[in-house]
C-alpha cells in the first residue's frame, strides 16, 4: 500500500515539474504577446487528438461537467497562465500560484467535508512564505496585471481541482482529461478570435516545437497524471505538489537563462520542498481513503 501510494505521488509530481518549464518555453520559443493563441494551441490539439484516438465521448451529465471542468481547469486557467507568463518573469509568475494549496484546503473542507488539519494550514503558510522569498529576491519589476492573472489562475484551478475530486472520473484518466482539454480549447477559440485574432505571420520551427512540447508533455501527459492523482490521493495533498512548479521555474531560469539565484531564494525553495514533503507523508496505520468512483451512478 505504501509503495503504491508513493508511486502515485511520484507520477503525479511529473505534472508540476513539466508545468514549471512552461514559463521558460513561453518566453524562449513562443511568439510574443500571444497568450490566447498559446493557451488555445496548448489545449485544443491535445484534446482533439486524444478524443480521435480513444473515440470516447462524454455521456449524460458528463457533457456539462466536462464543460465546467474544462472551462475552469483549462480554458480560463490557461488564458490567465499565459497572460501572467508574458507579463512576469518566469520564477515570479510561477510562484504566484502558491496560494492554491490553501484555497484547495478551504474548498475541500466546504465542498468535500475534508478536515482542515493544522499541518496543512501550517504547510500552506510555509509554502506561501517560501515562494514569497523567491519572489522578493527576484530583481525584475512586478507587473500588477500579471500578478492578478497569476492569482486568478490559481483560484480558478483550485475550484476546478476540488470539483474534479467531487465528481470523480467516469472513464480512464486519459479519456476524461481529453474531454476537459477539448472543452477548454473550444471555450478559448472565440475569445482568441475576438481579442487577438489569428496569427498574421507563419510560425517558426521554434514556435511549432514550443507548442508541441506544451501540448504533448505539458498538457496531455501532465493533466492525465494530475487528474489521476486527484482521484487516488487526498486532494489537498495533491494541491501541495503544485508548489514544485515555481521551484522548477526558478531552477530553469538559473540553469538555462543564467538568472541570478540568491541565498534567500535557496531558503525559499527549501521551505517549499519541506511543505510538499510534509503534506504528502503517510501517517503509520492511516492509509489514504480511496477516491469515490464517478461511474457508480449513471443517468
Amino acid at each position: 500500500m505504501l509503495s503504491n501510494r508513493w508511486w502515485m505521488v511520484t507520477t503525479t509530481m511529473v505534472a508540476p515539474i513539466f508545468w514549471g518549464t512552461t514559463y521558460l518555453v513561453t518566453t524562449q520559443f513562443l511568439p510574443p504577446d500571444r497568450p490566447l493563441l498559446a493557451a488555445t494551441l496548448r489545449a485544443l490539439p491535445a484534446g482533439l487528438l486524444i478524443v480521435l484516438i480513444t473515440r470516447r465521448l462524454p455521456r449524460g451529465a458528463w457533457w456539462w461537467k466536462s464543460l465546467v471542468l474544462g472551462t475552469l481547469n483549462i480554458g480560463v486557467f490557461f488564458a490567465l497562465l499565459f497572460l501572467a507568463a508574458y507579463r512576469l518573469p518566469g520564477g515570479v509568475a510561477a510562484t504566484m500560484g502558491a496560494v492554491q494549496p490553501l484555497l484547495v484546503t478551504v474548498l475541500a473542507a466546504r465542498i468535500l467535508g475534508d478536515r482542515v488539519t493544522g499541518l496543512r494550514v501550517a504547510a500552506g503558510i510555509a509554502g506561501v512564505f517560501g515562494v514569497a522569498l523567491l519572489v522578493l529576491q527576484a530583481t525584475a519589476r512586478l507587473d500588477l496585471l500579471g500578478v492578478l492573472a497569476a492569482l486568478g489562475g490559481a483560484a480558478v484551478m483550485a475550484v476546478g481541482t476540488v470539483l474534479a475530486k467531487r465528481w470523480g472520473q467516469p472513464a480512464h484518466p486519459l479519456v476524461s482529461t481529453s474531454w476537459q482539454l477539448l472543452a477548454g480549447g473550444l471555450v478559448l477559440v472565440p475569445v482568441l478570435l475576438v481579442v487577438e485574432g489569428l496569427p498574421t505571420e507563419p510560425l517558426t520551427p521554434g514556435n511549432v516545437a514550443g507548442y508541441a512540447y506544451l501540448a504533448v508533455l505539458g498538457t496531455a501527459l501532465s493533466y492525465t497524471l494530475w487528474f489521476r492523482g486527484i482521484q487516488n490521493l487526498p486532494v489537498a495533498s495533491v494541491a501541495f505538489l503544485g508548489l514544485l512548479s515555481p521551484v522548477v521555474a526558478v531552477a530553469c531560469g538559473w540553469a538555462l537563462l543564467q538568472q541570478p539565484l540568491s541565498f534567500g531564494q535557496v531558503v525559499g525553495a527549501t521551505i517549499v520542498l519541506a511543505a510538499v514533503a510534509a503534506t504528502n507523508a503517510v501517517s503509520p496505520g492511516r492509509p489514504p481513503r480511496p477516491a469515490r468512483r464517478a461511474g457508480v451512478r449513471r443517468r
